[in-house]
């Protein structure tokens, strides 16, 4: 919250569900106003659902339609205003082996997990850096470093976010502004859930804690990135792996 006592604006996308879900619901209790997008009136309705009728909204918007981002940008002007915190969760995946993944699969997630991400992250800049002050928070997975088979689109799609992180970080850290990625591991999700238990136990395996995450460990950190008490990071990438991956 700012100093004045006025709510900043907190913006998570693709907060129907899941760890986008659990990012709003901590960033609400920690007094931001929060504004959840998803991409249809169903996904909105489980939005206010979850957060109430308190300090928060939802919104539709589509990452893939520049359209669609620039309506909801002139909407929050109209409302609550431009965000101090950008929170970029939202992404998709199109899985299949690389010799047989077609364009449409490697296309389409590209172009919302890297472009949708950009299309959502410009428009907010100019009232940042008016304002000196933003937070930018990149969901990431430990998939962009580790790679993982059938996972080629949405591994590249990781860490290219990654790498525009720590681009944008020294584009803005003299206006302070500050841009970090999260990367989470296996968290236990609705996603997740539907992995077989053969291979939830392959992966199991591999992680030292033994155990998956739940989406209030990726929404801690976020947290703790969008406060004022993180003012002097900027650029890195936070694991939430379990000791999955280290580096």
């Amino acid at each position: 919250m700012s100093e004045g006592g006025s709510r900043r604006v907190a913006l998570v996308t693709g907060a129907s569900r899941g760890i986008g879900a659990a990012i709003a619901t901590r960033l609400l209790k920690d007094g931001f106003h929060v504004v959840g997008t998803a991409t249809s009136e169903a996904g909105c309705a489980a939005i206010r659902e979850r957060l109430g009728n308190g300090s928060s909204q939802a919104e539709i918007v589509r990452l893939e339609d520049a359209d669609s981002v620039a309506a909801l940008y002139e909407k929050l002007e109209n409302t609550c205003g431009h965000p101090a915190v950008l929170v970029n969760n939202a992404g998709i995946t199109a899985d299949n082996l690389s010799m047989r993944m077609t364009d449409v699969q490697w296309n389409s997630v590209l172009d919302t997990n890297v472009n949708g991400l950009f299309r959502m992250t410009r428009p907010a800049l100019r009232s940042m850096m008016k304002a000196r002050f933003g937070r930018i928070i990149n969901l990431s997975s430990v998939i962009a470093r580790m790679g993982n088979p059938g996972q080629s689109n949405y591994a590249a799609s990781k860490a290219a976010i990654e790498g525009y992180s720590r681009s944008l970080a020294l584009e803005l850290a003299s206006r302070n502004i500050t841009v970090n990625v999260v990367a989470p591991g296996l968290i236990a999700t609705d996603m997740t859930s539907e992995l077989t238990q053969v291979q939830q136990e392959q992966m199991l395996a591999r992680i030292p804690m033994g155990r998956a995450g739940q989406a209030d460990d990726v929404a801690s950190a976020v947290s703790w990135l969008a406060c004022d008490s993180s003012a002097y990071v900027t650029g890195a990438t936070i694991p939430v792996n379990g000791g999955l991956f280290l580096g």
